[in-house]
């Protein structure tokens, strides 16, 4: 029996997999560790933490499952996407690494800007700039760590460290290196036009490989404390999004999954390259070779519930505890009962600003339509429409491009939901399917491996061999029409309220 390893080293945890020719998981382990906010709109972790992260679960499982060592043939890698880690000439990190949640580098981005127009970022790496992103955080350490960048010798995304950790190799992925913004996406190579402009020693990059690439094998002194062999490779793995599509299946043109979580994204993969106007969707290289990728959604969706559930169903909860029920099969049960549109209420879910498809941090949560009718339940529902609108916009740019979605996955906690997926039904024109099982990043990355070292015939035909739905909601025509109705007044308000918000924040 051959076996493959999965890593996902995300931003709470590290958790490794270990799956069988059959693409079943016999063990898994996972290492959580801090993350440190230094300042308001910091973060940042230890890469010490995520080298100590990968050794033990490895170790873990394989002692765990009680395999031989020449049975594990590979490891696929798949990790939080945007960090900045930087090492020196010896290998070892110059301190914390700066993570994709830190918003730091506004002043690079528009610096960036001065540097290359709009037009030429999303002609080449795809996307416009974001401080969120790689290149931001690399300019924001020159201006402001110069010690730290004269030191520097190598520029690694968080999971290719760990690639470094185990082969000695640098070296990254197409999918996670488009998150840097230094990559030509179209063309899957670092960008020297990018380069040039932020003065950027490409040097200091890993060699670029598609994601079911070997990259290297275990050190010596690696696979001794792991329990392997050096025979055991290290494909190229993706980015977590990349990964967990290939987890959840997703490798066909014509399929997308949505995750319905804190922040919610809606994944499209499409074979051929495809630019998004104005760099309302962030297209990305995904890790089935020669195709792309699209993300989009808004980052307060589930964030939406909590903060009504917090702050104005205190009755629920305490009546959910009493009934020893679920606070989620209460809502679901709740705004079923509520018709479509919510008699006439619309919810904007944009607490925290927005990325896609909308770029402005400056737009804000609305209520619109509120009247003497209108209880939690419909306040709710409305919630939970306002998501589904923003999903909707983010297909529909896709749409415009000549991309059609014909099936889509649905994952995270919001699944649940039969709500949610008769929303996701009418508003995508598509039957909306649940996984039998949700296995994640760590799968996708295990799949890779697979594929790289030939256990598996491809990645497409190990995702069709393994990945197996439970359930599906059918499209109604009928609640389609009602919802475009209700989508076509949501669409206009940002138009609408788009310089009331910019005038709200400057008072």
């Amino acid at each position: 029996m051959k076996y493959v390893l999965g890593v996902d080293l995300g931003t709470s945890a590290t958790k490794t997999i270990l799956v069988d020719e059959n693409g079943v998981t016999k063990t898994s382990a996972e290492y959580a560790y801090p993350m440190y906010q230094p300042q308001n709109g910091w973060a940042e972790q230890d890469p010490h933490d995520w080298k100590k992260a990968v050794l033990e679960t490895i170790a873990k499982v394989v002692k765990e499952a009680g395999v031989k060592a020449e049975e594990v043939v590979g490891i696929g890698l798949s990790g939080q996407m945007h960090g900045c880690v930087m090492l020196d000439e010896k290998g070892e990190p110059l301190g914390r690494t700066i993570l994709w949640c830190d918003q730091r580098s506004d002043k690079q981005v528009d610096e960036m800007l001065e540097l290359l127009p709009m037009e030429k970022w999303l002609d080449i790496s795809a996307n416009p700039p974001l401080a969120a992103w790689t290149a931001a955080k690399i300019l924001w350490i020159r201006d402001n760590e110069p010690d730290t960048y004269r030191q520097c010798r190598h520029i690694l995304l968080p999971k290719d460290y760990l690639r470094y950790v185990l082969t000695g190799v640098f070296a990254t992925d197409v999918s996670d290196a488009t998150g840097m913004q230094l990559l030509d996406v179209e063309h899957r190579c670092w960008s020297k036009e990018i380069l040039d402009a932020l003065q950027i020693d490409e040097s200091f990059l890993g060699k670029v490989y598609e994601s079911q690439e070997i990259t290297g094998y275990l050190l010596p002194e690696i696979a001794e404390q792991c329990g392997l062999t050096t025979k055991t490779a290290v494909v190229a793995g993706g980015s977590d999004n990349a990964c967990a599509a290939v987890g959840t299946g997703v490798v066909e043109e014509g399929q997308a999954f949505v995750t319905l979580g804190t922040s919610s994204v809606v994944y499209t993969h499409f074979d051929r390259y495809i630019k998004v106007p104005e760099g309302g969707l962030h297209v990305c290289c995904c890790a089935v070779p020669g195709c792309w990728h699209s993300m989009g959604g808004p980052m307060s969706a589930g964030l939406s519930i909590e903060w009504f559930k917090d702050k104005f169903c205190q009755d629920l909860i305490q009546k959910a505890n009493e009934e020893n029920r679920s606070f989620y099969d209460m809502i679901t049960e709740m705004t079923d009962k509520i018709p479509i549109g919510s008699e006439r209420l619309i919810y904007l879910p944009f607490l925290m600003g927005e990325r896609t498809p909308h770029m402005d941090p400056l737009y804000r949560g609305a209520f619109l339509g509120l009247n003497t009718v209108h209880t939690q339940a419909h306040m709710l529902r409305a919630i939970m429409e306002g998501v589904v609108f923003c999903l909707a916009d983010c297909n529909n740019m896709l749409k415009d491009q000549g991309i059609e979605v014909n099936t889509l996955r649905v994952c995270g906690g919001g699944s649940r939901s039969i709500v949610y997926r008769k929303m996701l039904a009418a508003l995508f024109c598509c039957d909306i399917h649940r996984l039998d099982k949700e296995e994640g990043a760590a799968y996708g990355a295990a799949i890779l491996a697979g594929a790289g070292t030939g256990v598996y015939a491809s990645i497409r035909e190990a995702c069709s061999r393994f990945v197996k739905e439970r359930d599906s909601v059918g499209f109604s025509v009928e609640d389609a029409e009602k919802y475009r109705q209700f989508h076509k007044i949501y669409d206009s308000m940002y138009e609408s309220l788009k310089q009331d918000f910019a005038s709200l924040a400057k008072l």
